[in-house]
């Protein structure tokens, strides 16, 4: 479909609350021609989450798509594509655990978040059919991370230590975790 520009931090639309996607509007071809757009979009920024708010969109609509392998945030299992509608959380256990987040929304910078592990995920699906998913570590952050986007939220929100805010190129050279 194309390829839409990510809006940054600073742009007023990523700190409003997304509306709900009307039941009659799940299965639509504008839905579907949206989720086509964010599929691309994720592809071509390298991304493996993003909602609508992002591409100033004001749905809560999200998608995931690990792909597996070496990446930025290490080696990660694989996700299939996963399109949520309207999706909704619920924490499963009280362990949290935290992560060094970037953000396509937030360009050049990462920032150490601690979020609780074992979730349950919530959604409609383009069928129009609900369903739910249990995610545990690295993938429970993603989850919440999408989340936060469409409730006007970002990462850089709920760093609990401003000295754990720090650029790309000085996270890789400082603070990137080594093995010895």
């Amino acid at each position: 479909m194309a390829v839409r520009k990510i809006i940054r931090m600073g742009h007023p639309a990523l700190r409003r609350v997304a509306r709900a996607v009307p039941a009659e509007d799940i299965g639509s071809a504008a839905l579907h021609r949206l989720v086509a757009d964010m599929i691309d979009t994720l592809h071509d920024y390298g991304g493996i989450g993003l909602a609508a708010p992002q591409i100033n969109e004001s749905f809560r609509l999200a998608i995931v798509e690990i792909r597996g392998g070496s990446s930025r945030y290490g080696e990660l299992a694989p996700m299939p594509l996963t399109v949520c509608v309207n999706p909704t959380i619920d924490v499963c256990g009280a362990e949290c655990a935290g992560y060094w987040e970037g953000c396509l929304s937030v360009p050049g910078l990462r920032g150490f978040v601690q979020r609780p592990q074992h979730i349950r995920v919530a959604f409609t699906d383009l069928r129009g059919e609900r369903r739910s998913i249990v995610a545990k570590g690295f993938l429970a952050t993603v989850f919440q991370h999408e989340f936060d986007h469409l409730d006007g939220k970002l990462y850089v929100d709920r760093i609990a230590d401003p000295r754990q805010l720090a650029f790309e190129e000085e996270y890789v050279r400082y603070l990137l975790p080594s093995d010895g």
